[in-house]
């Protein structure tokens, strides 16, 4: 099937061509110039141009079956009605965003310009009083919004009034999500990625529908709503979608994790962010978890960059006052000695504001750049 290119950048554009995306007849490219050669399967709504916040670009292809199993399962989860969107509309996060508000029948609101407390609070007064209203955000939007609550009844009463809050894209953490409660508002914690038509775990439990498998401390997907692959790239296809002795399709994620007996997940990080430190490993993404629970740092990034003595070390990113810089360090070496060890300790904190992608994760090749700079 021919690809039809959309503005990515334009949320009503992609709003505009979805509906017909969604019925398998109109596959929309996003974020990329289709060539000649690009075809896409039967049946597929988007291919989605990708590099997340590992540099590597990806095209994934999601089949209308895909976003429309998504959006039902979540709305089984979690109930239907009208979404505001908040975020990029040409990532997999703002296309489900739209469809699940397309597919429950009510027009999606669209935050205007670039993302405020006061975009936030028109939007929210632009929604339905009849249905129910879902959003969703990545934690630094939340992050911005609870500081706002802090001082604004206005805010907090905006935020309450979502039945529930989806909130992705990285890892929310423990002391970002109470105060989020402690606010009223609901939040919902997803885990899931393009190849999984968006976010597939909610709090730690699959979505009807989504099975979890650890194979090797890999975290394995598998579910209807499963990208068909990469376009253009067969090779990459056959790797990261493989295919049981019983016929099973199965994602492989590249997160470290655990899936209890109960069904619930635990990520760990990923795979290969692991750096090796007087010659012990250590995962960059366990140290930030640690990081980002101590008070002040909830928006920290952490990198591993080389050092000539441990042979790797972490470096904490944190836009925050020079002043807190050397209380905050000292707080983040004893709690990562305490919890991990004293060979994970994290080497220096840079203050300074963090480089983010379109999508609102850091974008972590930049910050690497820096620490390394």
């Amino acid at each position: 099937m021919r690809l039809h290119p959309v503005e990515s950048s334009d949320p009503r554009a992609v709003r505009d061509a979805l509906p017909a995306a969604l019925n398998g007849s109109h596959p929309l490219a996003l974020g990329f110039t289709p060539g000649p050669d690009d075809q896409a399967p039967d049946g597929t709504a988007v291919v989605i141009a990708t590099s997340g916040s590992s540099g590597v670009p990806k095209r994934v292809v999601l089949s209308a079956s895909a976003l429309r199993a998504s959006a039902e399962a979540t709305a089984a989860r979690i109930g239907e009605g009208q979404w505001m969107l908040a975020l990029p509309a040409g990532y997999i996060a703002g296309v489900q965003v739209l469809g699940r508000s397309l597919l429950a029948g009510h027009e999606p609101v669209l935050l205007d310009g670039r993302f405020s407390v006061d975009a936030f609070l028109e939007a929210t007064a632009r929604m339905r009083d009849d249905v129910d209203h879902f959003t969703s955000f990545v934690p630094a939007q939340l992050a911005t919004l609870l500081d706002a609550a802090e001082s604004r009844p206005d805010v907090r009463g905006a935020l309450a009034s979502y039945r529930a809050i989806l909130v992705g894209g990285q890892a929310l953490p423990e002391p970002m999500r109470e105060r989020a409660t402690a606010t009223g508002a609901r939040i919902v914690r997803t885990y899931g990625s393009s190849e999984t038509a968006g976010g597939c775990v909610y709090d730690g439990i699959p979505l009807d529908g989504v099975l979890l498998a650890e194979v090797d401390g890999e975290v394995r997907i598998s579910g209807p709503m499963l990208a068909d692959g990469y376009l253009g790239d067969d090779a990459r296809t056959a790797e990261v979608f493989t295919t049981d002795a019983d016929g099973m399709r199965w994602y492989r994620t590249g997160d470290a994790g655990t899936v209890a007996p109960d069904g619930r997940l635990s990520i760990a990080g990923r795979l290969d962010n692991v750096i090796i430190s007087g010659g012990m490993n250590v995962s960059i993404d366990r140290v930030e978890r640690v990081v980002r629970g101590i008070p002040g740092l909830e928006q920290a990034v952490v990198v591993g960059i080389p050092d000539a003595r441990w042979g790797e070390a972490s470096v904490i990113f944190a836009d925050v006052a020079s002043d807190d810089a050397e209380r905050l360090l000292a707080t983040a070496r004893t709690r990562v000695e305490a919890e991990i060890g004293r060979h994970a300790r994290p080497a220096r904190l840079e203050t300074r504001a963090i480089p983010l992608l379109a999508s609102g994760k850091p974008d972590r090749q930049a910050v690497r750049r820096l620490a390394q700079d």
